[in-house]
């Protein structure tokens, strides 16, 4: 701050030193003016201007001070009332532009409410024919059709669910309810939602659950494993998807493992970005790139760690390690 203030009046202290020399000049090139007195003048004038620069230095850089550690939260009370006239019009100008982007920051966060209680009011409505839909599909006799619209129906069905998880999970932390869940019948009842797709794909499962109970909430949990099931699923065709789990320093870890394309390497540390699909087969239109992307944020707040480890060609692994049963109560105050 010291040296933006002297930058700020480097004019005024060029003036003064001009000032001092132009004095002491005139008095050596006039020998009727006695240099010696004029030269103590000149020194006194260096310091009460010096100490008249310290002065208005704490003066000044109060307010600026202030304004540079506001943490711009759009909360002008916390600061410093300005008192100089230049100080003052910065502070009309500053509130005026808060109150500004205050009132539209309102009116946009009443817009964007609006627009998540819509979509979430249309997905619930969308919920209701595609039931019906689907029991208009098992009354089918053409088993080749069956399969086919039973995919398709699937695909909408899981697209509409991660559209209303992922407006969901900002505010997850209101819904969560820790309990101890039984992992297989949470499993089973995924995979059977999966039925269809997995027979049209060959894709059958090996499950050895060493470990059947977690603390944690039974929803969020079937809403990860599903994105992590249905990746293995999109990327595998007629081989067996492993899903184990095992305890490891007092901590389940439940692994899913498929035989898949794999994953480059150089895409394994984006795969949990946002949109991000694929380089290898950047063509895939089918994926959006939202799956794993969901997944980690809703693993977040049950404080369950997601690890990959792929090889191209050869399949990927997916690890999620739950917390220990005391450090959960412990972080969620239980």
């Amino acid at each position: 701050m010291i040296t933006r203030f002297l930058l700020e009046r480097k004019s005024w202290i060029l003036l003064f030193i001009f000032l001092q020399f132009l004095t002491v000049f005139i008095s050596y090139l006039d020998s009727a003016i006695p240099l010696t007195p004029l030269l103590y003048i000149v020194f006194l004038s260096v310091i009460i201007f010096s100490l008249f620069l310290v002065i208005r230095y704490h003066k000044e850089t109060k307010y600026y001070k202030s304004l540079e550690e506001w943490d711009n939260n759009l909360d002008v009370t916390v600061m410093m009332e300005a008192t100089s006239p230049f100080e003052k019009i910065i502070e009309t100008s500053v509130i005026s532009q808060t109150e500004r982007l205050r009132q539209e920051a309102s009116q946009n966060q009443i817009a964007l409410e609006q627009e998540k209680e819509d979509l979430m009011s249309w997905i619930h409505e969308v919920k209701t024919p595609l039931s019906a839909l689907a029991l208009m599909i098992n009354d089918l006799e053409d088993e080749k059709l069956k399969t086919k619209l039973n995919y398709e129906w699937l695909r909408i069905h899981h697209l509409l669910d991660q559209q209303l998880h992922q407006k969901r999970i900002p505010f997850m932390e209101n819904d969560l309810y820790i309990e101890q869940t039984d992992l297989k019948e949470l499993i089973f009842r995924e995979i059977k939602a999966l039925q269809s797709w997995c027979m049209q794909k060959g894709v059958g499962f090996e499950i050895d659950l060493a470990v059947t109970d977690v603390l944690t909430d039974g929803k969020w949990l079937a809403f990860i494993i599903r994105q992590l099931l249905t990746n293995a699923i999109k990327y595998s065709e007629a081989s067996d998807i492993k899903i184990k789990s095992r305890q490891q320093e007092e901590q389940t870890v439940l692994l899913i493992e498929d035989c898949g394309r794999g994953i480059d390497a150089k895409d394994l540390p984006r795969i949990f970005d946002k949109g991000f699909t694929s380089t290898t087969v950047h063509q895939d239109n089918a994926a959006t790139g939202m799956g794993l992307y969901l997944a980690k944020k809703a693993a977040k707040p049950l404080f369950i760690r997601i690890n990959v480890q792929s090889k191209l060609g050869v399949g990927t692994t997916f690890s999620l390690t739950f917390p220990k049963q005391n450090e959960f109560v412990h972080i969620a105050g239980m």
